[in-house]
This record gives C-alpha cells, structure tokens and sequence, in this order.
C-alpha cells in the first residue's frame, strides 16, 4: 500500500526520485502530490507568449511556425532556429551541434510541442536556447499520449526536470496511491464549507477533466493551507495566552496620571480611542500582542527640506540634531531633545489664508485656536463649517528676538517695516496695504511682518504688488501714527497631497511642544508613544523599547527623558514622587558604563530600559519586564522580540509592535494575524507632481534621444538632473564585476556609473557639468561631489542607488534610472521620491530594453501608474511571493504555500481563522483532531516548527 509518507525512490525508482529531490526537493508520494499545477493549458489552446519573464524557467505550449538550418558564422559548427508562436506572438529557439538534424525532423512547421527552457534574449528578442520539448501530435508516441487529454498540467520546473517529467512522475505515483484512510479536515467542516474530499481534490488538481473540477480541487487544497497556518497561530496565541502576563492596571496618582496633567494639550481622539485599548489590554492577566499604527506613536512628520526656525536662522528639518537649538512659540529658545527619521511617507500641503503654506504628512500635529492639538487628518476631513467657511485657526509665533544673518533683533525688524510702511502703505483700520513695483521688496515686507507674528499677504500684479499686513497690537505699522490693524490671523484653507517625500519628526524641551517652522508658522512636535510605558512602571514593573540602532537608541532615551523631567529622575535630587528612571544599554559601552546599566535593571531600578539588540543578550537580567514595545519598521524579526520576551521570569509580558509604513512582511503578518490589530489605515490616495514614464528602448529608441533632451531643458531652467545606475563599474571588487554572460543570451552587463558618465559627457549631455557618486567614494570625496550638486555646481549627478536615501536636493526635477528592469519595485518608489521636492514639478523616466508583454515590463508600467505606496507594497508583496509567514522567510527559504495568495484569497484567510481559533479554544493540543494535527506537521518543517516555538 502506498502512503504519503512513503519515499519516492519506492514507487519511481532511483533515477527520478533523484532528478526531484535535487531539482524540486521532493522526497516522499506526499510532497509530490502537493507539488501543485501552475496552471493548465488546454490540448489546441496556446500558452501566451507575450507574459514571460526574462531569466525565469518557462514551459510554453506552441505551434511550430518556422524552422531553419544554417552554419555558425562566428565559429565552426550548425544551429537550428526555430520560431513558435501562440498566434499573436512569436517566440524564437536555438539548437546547438549536430544533434540539431533530429530537432529538424521532429520540429516541423505547425507541429505543437511543450517546450521548457530558461527565457534569455538575443539582438533584443526573447528566446529559449537548446530547450527540452515534447511533440503533443504524435499519437504513436507513449510520452506524448499522456498529454491526450483536454487539459495539460503545467508544473513547476527546475533545471534538468522539465514539467512533462513531473507530470509522468505523479502519473505513475497516482497509479499506485490508494488513497487516504481518513480525511484531515472533519466531515462537519467540509461541508459547512462546500469542500470536497482531499483525496478527490488531489486527484483533480493533478489531473481534470473540466474547470469546475480546478476549481473545485483548487478551493480545498487552499483551506488544507489556510486552515494549517491558522492552527498554528491559533495554538500559538492560546499557548501566549496559557502562560500568566504580569497585570499591570492603571493605578490613579501614579507616574502616568502626573504627566498626562503636565500636557499643555488634550490628546486626539485617536490617541485616547488606542490608548484606552491598550490600557485594556495591559489590566489583564493574558499577554497583549498588539499591532499598533505607527502614526499614533511616533508619526506626525515634516519633509526634510521643511524649514525649522533656530537662533541661527532658518535650518532644513533634515539638517536638525539632537542638542541643537530651535525657536519655540513663545519666542524662546528651546532644546531638540530626539530626531526621529521616518522614513518615506505621502507628504501634504497645508494652504494658511495668507497665502503662505506648510508641509507634512497626514498624522502631524496641529494646535489650533480651541487649545486642542489635532492631526492634519483630522483637520483636513473637518476643514469648514456648514457654511463653507474654513473652520481651525492657527496659534501665531511672538516676535522672536534673535540676531542673525536672517534676522536682525526684534527692535530693528520692527523699525525697518515701519519705515517701508509708512512710505508705501495706508490703513484702512483693518489692514495696512503696501504697494511696490518690486517683486523682491514685496516679499521682504511679507517675511518681516510674519517674523513680528504678524501676516503679509502678497497680491502679484502685472506691475505694482500689493502685501496685505496685519501686525500685534505691540507693533505699529507707522512711525508716528496710532493706528492698529484687525489682529493678524491664520486660517487653514486647504490641504493638498504633494507627493511623497522623506520625513522625520523632532521632540523639543519646551513644555509646549510647540515650534516654528516655515514662514514662521507655529506646528506641534511628536509625541513618544511613552503613556503604555508609564502604566507599566505604575504597576511596578518594567518596559523596554527596541531601537534598531546606537544613535536612534540614545536619541529615544534622551527623548523619554526630557519628557518626563523630574518623573524620569529617581534617585535624584529634585525626583518627583514616584519617579522613574530611563536606562539606556547597547553594545559599545564601556565597562563600568555597562555594569552599572545592568545593575539598574537587574534591581528594577530602571523602569524603562532603552536599547539595541544588546537587550536580547543571555547576560541582560530584567527584574520584572512586563512591556515590551517594537518599532516593526525597524525590521526586528520575531524571534528576536521572542528573544527579549524571554527575559521576564514566569511570566510572558505584554508586546507591542508598531508599524508606521505598509511593508510586504507587515501585509503577510496582519493578514494572518498572531497579532491583534489596534489601529491600521491603508496610505490616502492622491495626486502628485511627479510624473513617470517608461522609455522602452527596444522599441523606441528615439524615446531615449528625447530624453537626454528634456534632461537639457531641465538645465537651461536652472535645475538638475539624477541619472542612476544599477553598478558602479570601477572594476575594483567582485561585488561589482557584471554577472557572467549566459552562452545562449546577448543581454549585456547592468549600466555602471563610471561608463554612463563618461558616455553621457562626450555624447549626448556634452557641454553639462557631469559629476558621479557612488558608495565606495571617501566619505570627503562624497560629501564634496553632493555640496556641489545641492549648489547647482554640479548639473548631472550619475549614481548608484546611494542617492536611495538622506539625500535632498529641491533643486533636482529628473530622475533617469537606467537598466530600471534591475531594480525592485520598492527601489524604484523610493528613487523616484528624490525629484519634485521643490516648486517645480518632478520627472521620472523608467529607461529598460525589455519587450512588451513581459511580467518585468508589467512591473515597470505598475510604478508608472501610480504613487500610491499601499498599492505598490501589494503589488511587490504578489510579485515576491509572500515568504514564510511562519518565519522561513527571514532565512530566505521559500515559502511553504503553494495554493494560497495572501492577496487574492483574503476572505478564505479570515474564515479560516475564525475557524481554528474555536478548534483550539477547544483542542488546544490537537489531540482529538490528529488529521488536522497533521496538517498543521506537514505545513512547519524542523526549522519552522522551532521558530514557533520559540516566538
């Protein structure tokens, strides 16, 4: 009797087993009956051509359209070329040496064949060399009677087994298979779900003879999938949930309550909404395992090319560092106390009614002129009244009285507006209107007023200018005159998408959290996520926050700090009742500083401990952990956060992962669910700038050509220009030496920057000031070549993917990436964000050889269609595959889903879940369910099944 765990080489022999274990890593007649169908093709209907991917290893269904022998001219020797087509499309093969005569006479035109080889490309056609294939007409042949059925399955395939060979394989394993004693999923729960059995649906999937019969196959095996995963971390939750959590209810009095009544402002709606969620869960005696936007902790960003006003001036948010001094709302000086980059995020105008306007993303903060501080989301979907009047008013700055280069002393500023308003203004006892035939000097009235805390509205005109000013009632317009305008104020009219941008977000010591950023105008600072923390340590136990690395770790820990103040200070003098203590430890300490970081922990002197990776170490000994918070985006894996969960004794504490940006992994997790989800928003729609087009050279050449021109346009306005290159292409390490050329393609090396740049200077960008920037440069040599490009001394910049990243230049309108078929779709999202940072719109131009048709130009034209980053994460997330959700993914391994798509069978996930958990609520150990018991050991080999246990 054969079983599904019997070995292969049992039933097919020793020669085919091997061929499967080596190519496919089938070893037993059940993973070979799990190895499932791609797809199918129909006897007579032809696979598309025009869908295949360069590089991938194809198996095609064609007619035999032409076949021609000639001699090599570079070398001794006979080829045959072939072309097949599936009717639309043609497809072009090679045959090498003297084996080719046979390919001749087997290969006649109008023949169909099955033909397996891996995709290259030669003089820019798509092309299988030397590929196996197998004639479907010929009846008298045995291999190819077993395609006379309607339907062909089409396996994966592996160099040196071809998807026929599979197929014969499983043809011959299903001759002999008897079958299953019982089926693993329970009768009741087949048929409440319309499911066949399994033994039915495997003997379907492999061979059909209808489409119901697919489908019906396909919406089985992908519950078996569904349903094992779900299993597995429902027992994980359950065996999470089995271990006691330390509870830590809020207690009135304590740490948190003292400093929620230091906030000069009530919290959003959506921060108490998550916040009392969280207390929930943290009262109770089973661990929370929580998912948490990103936005509610630790969003509420500005782009990097925003301006922050300091004492110095007016600084670009992206130079902004932690100790450095900035101008708060009341016109003092006050100190930034973290920077906390965030990455890429969709980035939004905010429009004043004095015709000045603000950047930052939809979650920044706002205090308006209710004293409440609200999200740029909220405001912007609550903008007018019922009138249709703008509804939310900002605060306005107090005259800042600081002496700079940009600015001169408050006394000076105000005395200079005087004397140009009292020469060329009048009061009309609302407002004062001055008028001036220069464009510079209208903007100069404008910029002095607003830095007096007052408003400057600019009126252009064909030849006179008019600024609209408003001042406090402590500054005069005139000189010598009593008259005041109406108080000066600043509306919210409108909020624009812009496009999507790098952004970060800044704490300051002021106990406003108030500071000044573009034309003067007053926004909020972010808040840590520290309230959770708080009701922990009131609890009398201990939180610890992840950080990925040393400078963002000390950053969060100085951060904590200055927001507690004297209830971060225990053990000080000056402490507040109470107080804690914020305790950083990571890896490059020194000894004594480490010793006495590990005591303070160990004791639970420390309250809340910061740190890196060096927290997850055997040698960290915590007096009680009852929270743990994770920062997703920062790409700690699961068992490293199991690593740290690890560290209480007896009890498991409470997780919370925070995610800010939709990320493939974050999309597998949150759809499969080990974590409870507490607040997750997909990115807002909109329009940008930026637009995107594909240059696909193969075609049109001449696109190309265009290109370079606009490039000289660009210029001649005074802007500046990326080009980037998948290689550097100084020839100085392996990493960078182009990859070995396959005999059978003509597709040349990537692009390196030293020889486009080379080219691009002596052909058509010649006469351009050409520089290029790549990441083995001297970090000097670097920083040079960008000062350059930022001042505009530099023209064309020709780069790797350096530029990916950190690197600003408002100035810059276009970016060409070249070879773009070599970078990912998130490579080129990110790319792409370099342009259209300033005024002028943004230009990115896809350059690729690839045909039409191809998966990879599929790709190409996704990016060009949309900036949505949501969308483009599903999109990569489909592309990629899913990965292991069970955690194989994070060593690479594929991933052991065959049948189910994260994106595409949504609604078959979350019915699956519903189902396990009540399995489990009930059999928490499977034991009165062994077929599903095996199900969930067939889903998790050795590796997976350790890593579960571990998280």
């Amino acid at each position: 009797m054969t079983t599904f765990d019997d070995k292969l080489v049992s039933v097919l022999g020793g020669k085919s087993a091997d061929a499967l274990e080596s190519g496919l890593g089938l070893t037993t007649v059940g993973e070979l009956l799990r190895h499932y169908p791609r797809r199918y093709d129909e006897r007579g209907k032809l696979t598309e051509i025009k869908g295949l991917e360069l590089g991938e290893h194809a198996t095609v269904q064609a007619r035999v359209k032409s076949v021609r022998h000639r001699r090599m001219k570079s070398r001794s020797g006979e080829l045959l070329e072939a072309v097949i087509t599936d009717g639309s499309s043609d497809l072009h093969l090679v045959f090498f040496g003297r084996g080719s005569r046979a390919v001749e006479r087997e290969l006649l035109p109008g023949r169909e064949a099955m033909f397996a080889g891996k995709v290259g490309m030669f003089n820019g056609k798509l092309q299988l060399a030397h590929p196996d294939y197998q004639v479907l007409d010929d009846a008298a042949d045995d291999a190819a009677a077993k395609f006379a059925g309607a339907f062909i399955p089409v396996y994966p395939a592996a160099q040196g087994i071809q998807s026929w060979h599979v197929s014969n394989c499983v043809e011959q394993v299903l001759a002999v298979w008897e079958g299953l004693d019982e089926d693993p999923l329970p009768q009741r729960l087949r048929e409440s779900q319309d499911l066949i059995p399994l033994e039915k649906a495997l003997r379907f999937v492999h061979r059909p003879e209808s489409w119901a019969e697919i489908t019906l196959a396909q919406q089985r095996l992908k519950w078996d999938e569904a349903l094992a995963v779900q299993l597995a971390l429902a027992q994980r939750r359950k065996s999470a949930t089995a271990r006691p959590a330390p509870a830590c209810p809020p207690k009135p009095g304590m740490v948190r309550d003292a400093f929620d009544a230091r906030l000069p402002f009530t919290l959003t709606r959506g921060q108490q909404e998550v916040g009392e969620a969280i207390a929930r869960d943290l009262s109770g005696e089973h661990p929370m395992n929580r998912l948490l936007q990103g936005e509610v902790g630790s969003g509420k960003a500005q782009p990097l090319d925003a301006l922050v006003l300091t004492p110095e001036g007016f600084v670009p948010m992206g130079e902004i560092e932690v100790g450095a001094e900035v101008i708060a709302a009341d016109g003092t000086t006050t100190t930034v106390t973290g920077v906390f980059p965030q990455g890429e995020r969709e980035v939004y105008r905010v429009v004043l009614s004095d015709g000045k306007s603000v950047e930052c993303d939809l979650e920044h903060l706002w205090q308006v002129h209710t004293g409440e501080v609200k999200t740029l989301r909220e405001l912007r979907d609550d903008l007018y009244d019922l009138g249709g009047t703008p509804k939310w008013r900002l605060p306005m700055v107090v005259a800042p009285d600081v002496d700079c280069v940009e600015l001169a002393p408050v006394k000076e500023r105000h005395e200079l507006l005087q004397g140009l308003l009292t020469t060329g203004g009048r009061c009309d006892g609302v407002d004062v209107v001055f008028r001036t035939e220069s464009e510079n000097l209208a903007e100069y009235v404008s910029e002095l007023a607003e830095s007096l805390g007052g408003t400057g509205s600019i009126a252009f005109g064909y030849e006179l200018h008019e600024v609209t000013v408003r001042l406090p009632e402590e500054f005069p317009p005139f000189r010598d005159a009593l008259d005041r305008t109406a108080p000066p104020v600043r509306r919210i009219e409108a909020v624009e998408f812009v496009g999507v941008k790098p952004v970060q977000c800044i704490s300051i010591a002021h106990p406003s959290r108030l500071y000044v950023t573009d034309h003067f105008v007053v926004t909020h600072n972010t808040m840590v996520a520290l309230r959770a923390m708080l009701q922990v340590v009131d609890a009398g136990r201990q939180a610890a926050m992840l950080a990925p690395t040393e400078v963002l770790a000390a950053q969060h820990a100085r951060s904590l700090s200055e927001l507690l103040g004297d209830l971060g200070q225990a053990g000080e003098l000056g402490a507040a009742e109470h107080a804690t203590r914020v305790t950083l430890l990571t890896g490059s300490m020194g000894t004594a500083q480490r010793k006495k970081a590990l005591l303070e922990i160990m004791t639970g002197e420390a309250g809340i401990v910061v740190g890196t990776h060096a927290l997850i170490q055997d040698k960290v000994e915590f007096h009680d952990l009852g929270l743990v918070v994770v920062d997703e985006q920062h790409r700690f894996g699961v068992e490293q956060r199991a690593a740290l969960s690890g560290r209480a004794s007896g009890s498991t504490p409470h997780v919370l992962v925070m995610t800010a940006t939709p990320i493939p992994r974050t999309v597998a997790m949150t759809v499969y669910g080990d974590l409870e989800v507490s607040a997750l928003r997909e990115l807002p729609a909109g329009r940008s700038p930026i637009s995107t087009s594909v240059v696909p050279v193969a075609q049109k050449p001449s696109w190309l050509d265009r290109a370079w021109q606009r490039i000289h346009e660009e210029v001649g306005k005074g802007h500046q220009v990326y080009v980037v290159c998948p290689r550097i292409g100084d020839g100085e390490s392996e990493e960078d030496a182009p990859p070995k050329k396959d005999d059978s393609s003509d597709r040349r090396p990537p692009l390196a920057v030293v020889d486009v740049a080379q080219k691009l200077s002596d052909g058509p960008l010649h006469g351009l000031r050409i520089a290029i920037l790549h990441g083995r440069m001297p970090p000097d040599e670097k920083d040079a070549v960008m000062r350059a490009f930022a001042s505009g001394e530099v023209q064309v910049l020709v780069a790797t993917t350096v530029v990916e990243v950190g690197v600003n230049v408002p100035n810059a309108t276009v970016m060409v990436i070249m070879d773009a078929d070599r970078f990912g779709v998130s490579q080129l999202h990110q790319l792409r964000g370099r342009v259209g940072r300033g005024s002028a719109p943004g230009l990115c131009l896809l350059v690729t050889e690839m045909p039409d048709g191809t998966s990879t130009m599929e790709r190409l034209r996704a990016v060009e269609s949309t900036l949505d980053g949501f969308e483009l994460a599903q999109l990569d997330l489909e592309l990629r595959r899913e990965g292991d959700i069970l955690g194989a993914a994070q060593s690479g391994k594929r991933s052991g889903l065959k049948m189910l798509s994260l994106l595409r069978d949504e609604d078959v996930i979350a019915q699956a879940r519903i189902v396990a958990t009540e399995v489990v609520d009930a059999d928490p150990d499977l034991a009165e369910h062994p077929g599903l018991a095996g199900l969930v050991a067939g889903l998790l080999d050795e590796e997976r099944a350790e890593y579960l246990e571990k998280a």
